[in-house]
């Protein structure tokens, strides 16, 4: 009965979806693609930003890239620096108030999703403030044109500068949850590759498989898909097994880095228009009972998920490993065999660039609210490849808890 009736509501939902009036942000890239900041402000007629980041970014002297650009072109700004991970409805209170008080007429968001995320559902409050964070939660819960929103990330993973989503965790009950409305999709996203170079390594990595798993989540959904979604999510699995690997041991490599960034946003396109699935539904429990960051959580849980779905994303998985590179197209391989080899390689990828098999924080006690959020999250809305009930949460999270072998007969 639960399959039943989450295929239906997801049959007529795609329906729906497919006669939204969808937008895209202007995309501004290149390496020093930040010096055109003054240029854009001047023609959104903004005079004065909020600049909203998170202090990591400051003390690494990134945000003050973007302050001095301002400074020189004589724009007045306002900084707020105390985002966190798993940005909190505190935070986006915080955020709010200080763009009212400032008397603010738009908002520069530079970091990684968290300040992205935190800074959309700011700008949410600001034109609905009669509307709490909570009350936002769920879909089009704004409805209302957002003051021009310049998203500059600096990691290439979360596909925030694209997407209709911010993701919040209540502050008293550390649930994390999501700000799905067409309004907080930022106006313009601005892709410097310079931003990301001197990201450790291992962010990179985390980052690199929170795009993947978008990108595959988003092909693995049964609905909503479209030609160009398609052609993002194969572009986007190409590149980041062409890159990630590549930025991960070389920081400083420009034309890697904008290719990931390029494939982040395209992977990020693609999954807020078919949306993602069973692996983001864990992976948001991860980060607000834990605060693990999103893209590692991901990273973790993306070939438990996959080998769990089993035979249903062979097929799909076969193509993926033949974009990927992984087997030819004319391999004589089955599709179940191909889609072992995809598998098999993101496990790999990750024992490679230092992710772990599986979390050691998990506990007994806080399973049953986690399955109990997962199912909440994903069904019946997530058109995903197998319909979860709390059980089969319970069975995948299990299995996360202990180490995952990368041998065959795992």
């Amino acid at each position: 009965m639960l399959v039943f009736f989450c295929r239906i509501f997801q049959f007529f939902f795609n329906l729906a979806v497919r006669i939204l009036p969808w937008r895209t942000p202007v995309i501004v890239d290149g390496a020093g693609s930040i010096n055109k900041i003054p240029e854009l402000l001047q023609k959104q007629k903004v005079k004065k930003p909020l600049v909203v980041t998170d202090n990591g970014l400051v003390k690494a002297g990134i945000a003050k890239k973007i302050t001095d650009i301002l400074e020189k072109s004589g724009i007045p700004y306002i900084l707020y620096s105390d985002v966190e991970a798993n940005p909190s409805v505190n935070t986006v209170n915080a955020i709010q108030q200080r763009y009212v008080k400032e008397g603010c007429a738009g908002i520069i968001a530079l970091g990684g999703g968290s300040a992205m995320d935190a800074s959309k559902a700011a700008a949410a409050r600001v034109v609905r403030p009669k509307r709490t964070v909570n009350k936002m939660a769920g879909l089009f819960k704004v409805l209302k044109r957002l003051p021009p929103f310049f998203a500059i990330p600096t990691t290439a993973g979360t596909g925030s500068e694209t997407t209709l989503a911010a993701l919040i965790t209540d502050t008293d009950t550390h649930h994390k949850y999501a700000i799905m409305d067409l309004s907080i999709i930022p106006h313009y996203a601005i892709l410097d590759p310079e931003l990301t170079t001197g990201l450790p390594p291992s962010i990179s990595a985390a980052t690199g498989m929170d795009a993947l798993t978008h990108a595959v989540e988003a092909y693995l959904c049964w609905t909503c898909n479209t030609r160009q979604t398609l052609r993002y999510e194969f572009e986007a699995v190409k590149a980041i097994f062409e890159n990630l690997e590549k930025v991960y041991a070389d920081g400083k490599n420009i034309e890697a880095r904008q290719a990931m960034l390029a494939a982040s946003y395209k992977a990020g396109f693609a999954f807020t228009r078919t949306g993602v699935g069973s692996i983001h539904a864990i992976a948001h429990t991860m980060g607000g009972l834990y605060n693990t960051p999103h893209g590692l959580a991901n990273a973790v849980i993306l070939p438990v998920v996959l080998d769990d779905y089993g035979k249903k994303v062979h097929k799909k998985l076969a193509r993926l490993a033949e974009t990927a590179g992984l087997v030819s197209p004319g391999d004589v391989k089955t599709n179940a065999e191909k889609a072992r080899n995809f598998i098999d390689a993101i496990y790999a990828m990750n024992k490679h660039m230092g992710i772990p098999a599986g979390f050691d924080c998990i506990k007994d006690a806080d399973i049953p609210q986690m399955t109990k959020w997962a199912v909440k999250e994903s069904n019946p809305i997530y058109p995903v490849p197998v319909v979860y009930n709390r059980a089969r949460y319970r069975s995948v999270i299990e299995r996360l808890r202990i180490p995952v072998q990368i041998a065959a007969g795992r």
